[in-house]
């Protein structure tokens, strides 16, 4: 989202502290709206949050006249808002079902299957194509916490093997850091993360009781044999193409058309076309079989385009003000491997954990004095300067914290709310925002991040 922080800084003088205050509404009606009224949120979360965000964006336009970060953060919005509905609208039309008993084992199963094929077609598309079967697999059992899970290892953990599992890992690739970096150097946080919420699951999900029996035959069946069936196939074609469409980036392949913006920046489009074009194509000819199986709407994946839109820019002032207070000397001195960890993670829970971390990897680049905007810099801050070898640690940190955090909140990360949707229509009561965050991440996902902290950290 941002090139340097030296951008950020240097526009920071001219934004007042109050900018800040849409930001914080939203995110504090994102949390209490559909607890304390949930039939308004509903009805007019659209207006707000679009309202908010446009708010802001007038602001910068009008009174600051600058258009150079809001234009970046349009583009940035329109890449994240295209891909999130490509891959919702790919996987929408792809149908798994399973014979099979819900075991504690077997949705363990599925879960370590999701933290797999999350590194190759990304957490958003394994969350797509996995949460609907999970959860009809457990329709005797299901419960909230499943889904919270489901969330923790699939929609996020899981992805960090490599630049493709999640938005921060492939702004870093684009950016600039090796593609195996992650793999080399995230694999144990990986393993730490994603082994232990599966030991917590599979401990909490042996506790439970059906809430009914299933008929004898069915019962007789999926005991019999354990099948998955897969309706929709074509669809995977049109997911290879989303996929494959995410590399063509103008500042990697100079040969691509692009958009120029200030500073040298190179805003894509050819990438988007190409996503939105197979989206249609998916569901123009998609199975309706599978649409009908999946129960597929658009409600899910609009909740998140109109949410994040307000998020991407009201939080363009609360980037700012972070950008400065760590462009400082003092505070550069303090920002050791933990700090970015902690913060970087912090921020991402209630941040989009993309923009988080192109931001902290700027800062941690501008403490050596080097360019987040020159890929060669960045290569060689991901492998470590010979004069500092800290900073491949660092972007291990500030990685590690982007992702794993991502699951802190239900706005960390993109497919969060996108799988809260999906569970809700499928009938599961999932726990408003404060319960999300008390009652599940920071009972059981905190210390796991304090744990990978100790380990590979500190």
């Amino acid at each position: 989202m941002l090139n340097a922080t030296v951008l950020l800084a240097a526009s920071l003088p001219n934004v007042p502290g109050f900018l800040i205050a849409p930001f914080v509404l939203l995110i504090g009606l994102i949390a209490t709206g559909p607890i304390f009224f949930p039939h308004f949120w509903h009805k007019y979360y659209k207006t707000i949050a679009v309202g908010l965000g446009l708010l802001v964006l007038a602001y910068y336009l009008l009174v600051l006249h600058d258009t150079h970060m809001p234009i970046e953060t349009l583009a940035e919005y329109a890449s994240f808002a295209i891909l999130l509905s490509s891959l919702y609208i790919a996987a929408g039309g792809i149908y798994v079902n399973a014979n099979a008993n819900a075991t504690p084992i077997m949705n363990v199963a599925i879960l370590l299957f999701g933290a797999v094929i999350a590194n190759v077609i990304g957490t958003t598309g394994a969350s797509l194509l996995l949460i609907r079967p999970f959860i009809r697999l457990n329709n005797h059992r299901i419960k909230p916490y499943q889904i919270v899970f489901f969330i923790f290892i699939v929609s996020n953990a899981g992805g960090m093997l490599t630049p493709l599992g999640d938005p921060p890992l492939f702004i870093g690739f684009l950016k600039g850091v090796p593609f195996f970096w992650t793999l080399q150097h995230l694999f144990t946080p990986w393993a730490i993360a994603v082994g232990a919420l599966c030991v917590i699951f599979f401990v909490l999900d042996r506790r439970n009781k059906p809430s009914f029996t299933p008929s004898p035959s069915v019962k007789a069946r999926n005991e019999a044999t354990t099948e998955f069936y897969l309706k929709g196939k074509r669809n995977l074609v049109w997911l290879a193409v989303i996929i494959g469409a995410t590399f063509l980036n103008p500042a990697s392949y100079e040969w691509l058309p692009y958009i120029p913006l200030e500073g040298g920046v190179k805003i894509s489009f050819v990438r988007e076309i190409i996503q939105l074009t197979a989206a249609f194509m998916c569901f123009r000819f998609a199975s309706r079989t599978a649409l009908n199986g999946n129960h597929f709407s658009f409600d899910p994946i609009l909740e998140v385009v109109f949410l994040f839109f307000g998020i991407f820019f009201t939080m363009m002032p609360a980037l700012q003000l972070s950008a400065e207070l760590a462009s400082s000397p003092a505070f550069a001195a303090q920002l050791t491997p933990s700090v970015f960890y902690w913060v970087t993670g912090s921020l991402s829970g209630v941040l989009d954990n993309a923009p988080t971390y192109a931001n902290f990897l700027s800062l941690g680049m501008a403490k050596y004095h080097l360019n987040y905007a020159n890929p060669a810099q960045v290569h060689d801050f991901a492998v470590g300067l010979a004069q500092s070898p800290e900073t491949r640690l660092i972007l291990e940190a500030i990685s590690t914290g982007a992702v794993l955090f991502g699951a802190m909140t239900y706005i960390g990360n993109g497919p969060n709310f996108m799988v809260k949707s999906i569970a809700e229509q499928a009938g599961v009561k999932m726990p408003p925002f404060f319960q999300y965050v008390f009652k599940y991440s920071l009972i059981y996902l905190l210390p796991v991040l304090a744990l990978i902290w100790i380990i590979e950290i500190l």
